[in-house]
């Protein structure tokens, strides 16, 4: 049994009528026919009754209007609730960098259009994160690498963002257009963690230039890596992004780092098979705008 053949059944126990169920309804005459028919032989009784030109409904009929009236009401409310993906959770996996430097704004209006999605946040490498997007753990991936080519998943690049050299403001190197590998080779290095992408372009360049890296440190929160570059620890790679507050400030200096390598892009990144909800089409359609507008 169809809904559509309760819904066309409300219709004629509203007006009495096939004659105007089907006009409001915007159907033939034959096919309300039809489908109470069907209804019918679906319950095994008979639904209605005529009394010369009259139409009523039989007791059976009496007793299936208000389930049908619910079960409409129920299908409406269901249907709205999953096109608006209204509940739930959300699952974003992203690096520690963008949910401190890039997420938060997004994430802001994301709460105000669907204030009932729980969103959870989870911070891991790139590669931690495509995997887990494979194994279907995450529902969004938000990265920061050179441009994602798995073919399981799908890579909305929302902007390429340049690297850079962070230093203390009166470092050598501060006054220089833009730096290369050779440049680092005497300088202490603050790195990010095992596992992060930029961190490997930085290493690999470096190696490719035969040069040691000297490292001081190494964490995987941006905000330590910046305080050790005020104390003097060492130079730092990263992206621009994360350093626009305290260059702005004086109090750090940044520097483009030049190599041969592909650029960096921050992407959204989803499964091939996954279904979009409204919610997650929002938020992949509000970072890509961000895209559109600064091409434009």
């Amino acid at each position: 049994m169809e809904l559509v053949y309760l819904h066309t059944f409300r219709e004629v126990a509203r007006w009495g009528s096939f004659t105007r169920a089907a006009e409001e309804l915007g159907y033939a005459q034959p096919t309300v026919t039809a489908q109470m028919q069907k209804l019918e032989q679906s319950y095994g009784v008979p639904l209605f009754e005529r009394y010369g030109r009259r139409l009523r409904m039989t007791q059976a009929g009496e007793a299936l209007l208000p389930y049908a009236r619910e079960m409409i009401r129920l299908y409406g409310e269901s249907k709205d609730i999953v096109n608006r993906q209204a509940s739930g959770p959300l699952a974003i996996g992203t690096i520690d960098t963008l949910a401190a430097f890039f997420l938060p704004p997004y994430l802001q209006s994301f709460r105000e259009q669907y204030p009932t999605v729980d969103l959870v946040l989870q911070t891991a490498s790139e590669e931690v994160i495509l995997q887990q997007l494979r194994d279907g753990y995450l529902d969004i991936g938000i990265i920061f690498d050179r441009r994602c080519t798995d073919k399981e998943l799908v890579a909305e690049v929302v902007r390429e963002e340049e690297l850079v050299i962070v230093m203390p403001p009166e470092h050598r190197l501060a006054s220089l257009p833009a730096l290369a590998a050779r440049d680092l080779e005497s300088e202490s290095l603050i790195l990010t963690e095992e596992g992060c992408t930029y961190r490997g372009m930085l290493t690999e360049v470096l190696g490719e230039q035969g040069i040691a890296p000297r490292i001081s440190c190494q964490f995987s929160n941006p905000e330590a890596i910046k305080q050790c570059v005020r104390c003097g620890l060492g130079v730092a790679l990263l992206p621009s992004m994360a350093v626009k507050r305290e260059q702005a400030e004086g109090l750090l200096a940044s520097v483009p780092f030049r190599s041969d390598k592909p650029p960096f892009f921050i992407q959204v990144v989803y499964h091939k098979k996954k279904w979009l909800s409204p919610s997650m089409q929002f938020l992949v359609e509000k970072l890509a705008l961000r895209q559109q507008r600064e091409e434009s």
